[in-house]
């Protein structure tokens, strides 16, 4: 089955163009299927193509050298969209001559650039950042928002419950996957009155295609209990950032236990196989990609720092909520909903 072309971001990220493109190649390895559209230097994006044969007959490049740091502020990146790598990749989206995005560049002016190229779609208020976290059970957990809202009223929040059903639907195959809001206590009683308006709202709503279960805490988003974890994006970054930090900390942890003597390094020796699965589980590269859900079209933003197997990583994802057209089932999802249960202003 043939897909629309990727656009890729080749400036953006930590390591940028051999990062980049060394990315997209191992992720057409896997599908020879994928083209994408490589926007960036020209000279620099050709010799990195020269690593990856096949890689050139199934891309175009747009030249572009003019970069988004890391630092912009989104409302300055926003001024030079018309002539930066991120923002001519956002753009062929919107012109129909990519089908999706990927960038690793600057997460807030991705997210400017993608809502003033896209727009949201109609019937929701506000997009959300989404992305798939590891868990212990048999699925990962699909979280939002992660940054792109700082604040959030109740209506937003059944909003991303949908958007996020639709998306864990894609990737568990769960046609109706188990959601819950973030919460400082799983009582009905706690939360802020927002919280706990949306979940009155979830919970009286006909037709949702999920499984509505009330509230998680931060400690359990991993455990594998739930499909979906909803939040605003304030709250979401901060539980993101401790769990990544956590991970960090136990992978950082062991290195120094294994290494500290003779008999430590003998048992790291004999745990290995235990270890390295830890350590694929935790290696965030191997659950990179968030996208950008509610807007008319798919934006993937790959973590900065992600080395090549995260970028294809975040190359799949893209393809995959293409293949399955991402968009129209959240579309479909919100048209099945009575207005008067998301709360309609």
């Amino acid at each position: 089955m043939s897909l629309p072309r990727i656009a890729i971001d080749a400036m953006g990220g930590d390591e940028g163009v051999r990062t980049m493109i060394e990315g997209a190649a191992l992720a057409r390895r896997r599908h020879d299927r994928f083209k994408f559209l490589l926007v960036g230097d020209e000279t620099r994006i050709k010799a990195a193509l020269e690593t990856h044969p096949g890689m050139a007959e199934a891309s175009e490049i747009l030249h572009c050298e003019d970069v988004v740091a890391g630092d912009e502020k989104p409302s300055r990146a926003l001024r030079r969209a018309k002539t930066t790598s991120m923002g001519l990749a956002v753009d062929a989206v919107k012109r129909g001559e990519a089908g999706a995005a990927v960038s690793a560049g600057n997460t807030g002016a991705l997210m400017a650039m993608s809502k003033l190229a896209l727009r949201t779609m109609p019937g929701l208020d506000r997009p959300a950042l989404a992305a798939l976290l590891p868990t212990l059970g048999d699925n990962d957990v699909i979280m939002l928002d992660l940054g792109a809202n700082r604040e959030c009223d109740a209506r937003n929040l059944v909003q991303f419950a949908v958007m996020g059903a639709a998306y864990s639907r894609i990737v568990t195959g769960n046609e109706r996957p188990r959601v819950r809001l973030l919460n400082i206590g799983t009582e009905e009683t706690k939360g802020t009155e927002d919280i706990q308006a949306a979940a009155d709202r979830l919970r009286a709503a006909d037709g949702l295609a999920m499984q509505f279960e009330g509230y998680v805490e931060a400690d359990k988003i991993n455990r594998g209990e739930c499909d979906v974890v909803v939040c605003d994006g304030f709250s979401g970054n901060i539980a993101l950032k401790a769990i990544e930090g956590a991970a960090r900390f136990v992978t950082d942890l062991l290195k120094r236990a294994f290494s500290s003597s003779i008999r430590s390094k003998v048992g790291f020796l004999v745990s290995r196989p235990a270890t390295e699965l830890l350590k694929h589980h935790l290696d965030p590269n191997n659950h990179n990609g968030a996208v950008f859900l509610g807007l008319n079209g798919v934006v993937v933003k790959s973590h900065g720092s992600a080395n090549a197997k995260g970028v294809a990583n975040a190359v799949e994802v893209a393809a995959r909520l293409l293949e399955d057209d991402i968009t129209n089932r959240i579309a479909k999802d919100l048209g099945a909903i009575d207005t008067e249960s998301l709360g309609a202003k």
